[in-house]
């Protein structure tokens, strides 16, 4: 490990920082401070029991903010949304609305306070709900008739059968009412192209929004300069066979939004002959008013672009302080061609599909015990699950910057790549403005594919060109991928900080650490003949390459790693062609265990090298 100097010990929080220069001489090298600082320190903040699964584990009632500081390098959001029923009262009048009532009259002449009562089954055509200008005590609830002990209990997720289609093809089995599927949700019909606009403090609940078959509608919902909205056990989908980019859109001025328990399903963009080029479930960024406290949790998010995507558009200001936990992040098989059962579009062309999760402009996100699954390349990517990618969109968006994103208790499967982290120019050649704080752990990733899903096959992308990216981290991470574990472009200076260590891989490239591109003025570009060292030396600095158990019999890797031929050698209890049905490490001789792994129990704290598998297992439990 290379001297990172005293200003870097200020990455760890006052209090740890303060304790270790208390441990240690004061004439100890800032080198070493450091080395024993993130190699001690930094797993007892982060890592341990699985994280809690509660609806609101991390917000206290009156939004108080219990994420904690940091993350490793990454700060923690500093501000939360307390979406229990309690939180959102509506202690006014209860008002019923029949089946072919007006509702934009009803919603015109309801206060702050009252219940909206929607008749179940029926269809409301609607294209705005008006600020009320309301507050945290006097929410306006709309939500279907049907009572309370027939919908899904508060802090459950809804699905379709709650408006009677008991199933969807490609699809993963869901809830089911308990006498069977029913229609007892009453339908919104969205009739504005830009999405129906909702005001501020307003929860719908048990609310189905579709679009109409006769219009081009691009989104469904717009919460832009909308405050205080929650929707909760909603089923958000498209009129059938019709093309839709987005289901909800958070920009321009929305604050304090939720989207909770609920299933989105059907967003897909056509190419070559489509409307749209980008299809996502929920996701948002753009504008000049400020975007902050945004909560997605427990949903099941389906779309054929990005299941969740922050930035990508004209910007002044960058979204803050997002909580995206326990979320199934999806899109069908038979999306993809050459599948059995694959589905084309009207016009015969496919789904564009790119990534699970993007973000391209947000700052302060905890992305945490979520389901990602089934992302392939063939149009303008390469099928990563996961992009950190800060971009100013169209030279639009100079400020755009990804910073203190945290992703930890994770699962990803069935995808074309793992991650990517980057900050490319636009096409018009304009730069974001900063990329890093990224603190990964505690991430399960396997079945990653190749040429068949027109991706690499790799772990971790890494391209950087101005402002050069810093401070990632990279620990107690298990992947099981068929091409290269670290591909890196970097014409420019050397990055800075850069850690991964104490993981579990499993490569197949011939060159496992090697250049991304970029020809000999790439960092990699001529080191990678050398070997990974060579590649990791010329790249970073400083930087801490170490203790990571990598299975792989092609190429080499820095010095300080365990490095076996084979998953036997390792100890991984059952992995066999990139699939682990058990990823454990083994720690005794047993069945499935000729003998134990050298990572059990090696890791900087103690554990097993690899992610916390039992923990992952806990954190995303009923997530599918």
């Amino acid at each position: 490990m290379r001297d990172w100097g005293m200003a870097q010990l200020q990455l760890l929080p006052s209090y740890f920082a303060s304790q270790v220069r208390k441990l240690f001489p004061a004439n100890l090298p800032c080198t070493l401070l450091l080395s024993f600082s993130f190699y001690f320190l930094w797993p007892a903040l982060a890592f341990g029991a699985a994280p809690p699964t509660g609806e609101n584990a991390y917000c206290g009632k009156g939004n108080a903010a219990q994420f904690g500081d940091k993350d490793g390098l990454a700060e923690l959001p500093r501000a939360c949304f307390y979406t229990a029923l309690e939180g959102t009262p509506s202690r006014g009048k209860q008002i019923r609305v029949a089946g072919k009532s007006d509702l934009a009259s009803a919603i015109e002449h309801a206060r702050c306070g009252d219940i909206l009562l929607l008749a179940a089954g029926n269809s409301f055509d609607v294209k705005e709900f008006p600020a009320k200008k309301c507050d945290d005590e006097h929410f306006i609830t709309i939500r279907t008739d049907t009572s309370d002990s027939k919908l899904p209990p508060e802090g459950t997720r809804i699905s379709p059968a709650w408006a009677g289609v008991s199933s969807l093809s490609g699809h993963p089995s869901f809830a089911q009412p308990g006498d069977g599927p029913a229609k007892l949700l009453a339908t919104l019909v969205v009739r504005r192209p830009s999405g129906v606009a909702v005001g501020d403090h307003v929860r719908f609940i048990g609310i189905e929004w579709t679009t109409a078959s006769d219009v081009y509608i691009s989104r469904i919902v717009s919460a832009e300069h909308g405050d205080h909205i929650i929707f909760d056990r909603n089923w958000f989908h498209p009129a059938e066979g019709q093309e839709v980019a987005h289901a909800i859109g958070m920009s321009d001025g929305a604050h304090v939004v939720a989207v909770i328990n609920s299933y989105i399903s059907g967003l897909y963009c056509v190419a070559r002959t489509g409307k749209c080029t980008d299809a996502t479930a929920v996701g948002g960024g753009k504008g000049d008013e400020a975007i902050s406290t945004l909560k997605i949790y427990n949903n099941f998010l389906e779309s054929s672009g990005e299941n969740i995507l922050f930035g990508g558009a004209a910007a002044t200001q960058v979204p803050t302080d997002i909580e995206i936990r326990r979320n199934h992040l999806f899109r069908p098989m038979q999306w993809k061609e050459g599948q059995p059962g694959y589905v084309a579009s009207n016009s015969g062309e496919p789904f564009i599909v790119k990534n699970n999760f993007e973000l391209k402009s947000a700052i302060r996100v905890l992305f945490e015990s979520n389901l990602l699954e089934n992302t392939w390349g063939g149009f303008s990517q390469a099928g990563f699950s996961i992009l950190l990618t800060p971009k100013s969109q169209q030279n639009q968006c100079p400020l755009c910057r990804v910073n203190d994103v945290t992703i930890r208790f994770n699962r990803i499967r069935n995808v074309g790549g793992v991650l990517e982290i980057a900050d490319s120019p636009s096409k018009t050649g304009g730069f974001a403005a900063d990329g890093g704080r990224y603190s990964i752990h505690d991430l399960f990733a396997d079945s990653v594919h190749e040429q068949d899903w027109k991706g690499g096959g790799g772990f971790l992308r890494l391209v950087s060109w101005q402002p050069p990216l810093h401070d990632i981290q990279v620990s107690h991470v298990t992947a099981f991928v068929p091409g290269r574990m670290l591909s890196i472009l970097n014409p420019g200076a050397k990055l800075k900080n850069f850690i991964m260590t104490d993981n579990v891989f499993s490569v197949g490239a011939d060159r496992p650490i090697g250049s991304a591109g970029g020809g000999p003025e790439s960092c990699a570009g001529k080191s990678q003949q050398v070997g990974g060292e060579a590649v990791v030396t010329e790249c970073f600095d400083p930087y801490k390459f170490e203790n990571n158990l990598i299975i792989s019999n092609r190429g080499s890797f820095p010095k300080g790693n365990h490095v076996v031929t084979s998953a036997e050698a390792a100890g991984v209890r059952d992995l066999k062609d990139g699939l682990a049905n058990d990823p454990r490490l083994c720690h005794e001789k047993s069945p499935g265990c000729k003998k134990p792994s050298p990572g059990a129990g090696s890791s900087s704290d103690g554990r097993d090298l690899g992610a916390d598998i039992d923990a992952i297992e806990t954190a995303v439990a009923g997530v599918e």
